[in-house]
């Protein structure tokens, strides 16, 4: 019994904390959210990073709806996002997966308020490097130039970068089998 007497004593006498112990932890504490802060409410980066996978999931079901549908699909990348379409003048959208695009405003207004596939670039990031081309019924990508159906494509491997947030991602859809990456 004596020996619980003494650990009580001994857990209340050390159980607080000295006023010097939680200034140093809110001055440790105040340094870490000045430093975290404005890269937790800088959006860039998240929006590069998402419309970097988004871009590559869209040409990648391009290239898949055109091998399900046996037909092409026409992509059209431009400085502004990507569309895609049943025929060269982007008139037939091809229908996005799930039934709707993204719908944050900058597509809605890139997309004309439409469901097909569709998405526009976020703002304060850069798309450069895209072109109009399509996939054919085997997958593979050729130039809107080329006259389908053609043995030879003119369409060389595409690298399409995306910047404005401090780093550059970059896709590539593979000129021989139109895989993208």
């Amino acid at each position: 019994m004596d020996r619980v007497r003494q650990l009580r004593r001994h857990w209340r006498r050390g159980a607080g904390f000295t006023l010097v112990e939680l200034i140093l932890v809110i001055v440790v504490v105040g340094i870490m959210a000045g430093v975290a802060a404005p890269r937790f409410f800088d959006r860039k980066g998240f929006d590069a990073a998402s419309y970097a996978a988004q871009l590559k999931t869209l040409l990648r079901y391009a290239q898949k709806t055109a091998i399900a549908q046996g037909r092409p699909v026409y992509v059209k990348v431009t400085s502004g996002g990507v569309t895609l379409a049943f025929d060269v003048l982007y008139v037939l959208g091809v229908t996005a997966p799930g039934g709707q695009n993204s719908a944050t405003a900058a597509t809605l207004a890139f997309c004309s308020g439409s469901t097909r596939a569709c998405e526009a670039v976020p703002a304060g990031l850069t798309l450069s490097g895209g072109i109009n081309f399509y996939f054919d019924a085997t997958g593979k990508p050729f130039m809107t130039t080329d006259v389908s159906p053609t043995l030879t494509s003119t369409f060389s491997t595409l690298n399409m970068t995306l910047s404005g947030d401090g780093s550059t991602r970059t896709i590539t859809v593979n000129g021989e089998t139109g895989y993208v990456r």
